[in-house]
């Protein structure tokens, strides 16, 4: 998540950028004349499964709260400007075309599907994780150590569910044609009450 306004503002017109031509191959699949190099996921999904996507997401961040106050770690937050709610919305379209869409491994069997989106829900969450190293010299020797805390094992865990979600939704049989109309749904839903438990909580610090 970006500190900066101004790649902020920058990260979301690129990303609406984006959105537009996810969209202009969506319309070009609906009047019956696909995209041969559409972008991945541009097709239509049931209604029902956009709004499971969002309850599901908005349960996901629930339980991270509620997770950190029982754990007595919701004071451990990072803080944010409000300006961050730009990128967050624009992470529920990139990250989207990028995981959900390009990386997994399809026609391949179930196994190698299952397989991937494990995999890839791990980088998902490891690259979204912030963690503390700190460097130990020892005499001679010196050390990289990587301090994980119970904020940062629980933080870990629920990126690692977040992702799983939004591949399930992707590739659940209810959305025969792998539209990512459903995880970009609950991805900025996700990401948006993200924010509203930050500002909620005293951890939005001001504008930009």
């Amino acid at each position: 998540m970006t500190e900066s306004p101004f790649l902020a503002i920058i990260i979301f017109a690129a990303a609406l950028y984006l959105a537009r031509l996810w969209y202009a191959d969506y319309t070009s699949a609906k009047s019956g004349n696909p995209n041969p190099k559409a972008l991945p996921g541009a097709a239509r999904a049931p209604a029902k499964l956009i709004w499971a996507g969002i309850i599901g997401a908005l349960v996901l961040v629930a339980a991270e709260t509620i997770g950190e106050i029982s754990l007595g770690i919701s004071g451990e937050q990072s803080d944010i400007k409000a300006i961050a709610l730009l990128s967050l919305i624009a992470a529920g379209i990139i990250e989207e075309v990028i995981f959900r869409g390009y990386l997994v491994v399809q026609n391949r069997g179930r196994a190698w599907l299952i397989t991937s989106i494990i995999g890839f829900s791990f980088l998902f969450a490891m690259l979204h994780y912030q963690y503390y190293t700190e460097i130990e010299n020892t005499g001679d020797n010196m050390s990289m150590v990587i301090n994980i805390g119970t904020k940062e094992a629980w933080t870990l865990l629920l990126l690692f569910l977040n992702a799983i979600w939004f591949y399930s939704l992707r590739f659940a049989r209810w959305n025969p044609q792998r539209s990512l109309l459903p995880c970009f749904a609950a991805h900025i839903a996700s990401n948006i009450a993200v924010f509203v438990v930050k500002l909620a909580q005293g951890h939005v610090t001001g504008l930009w």
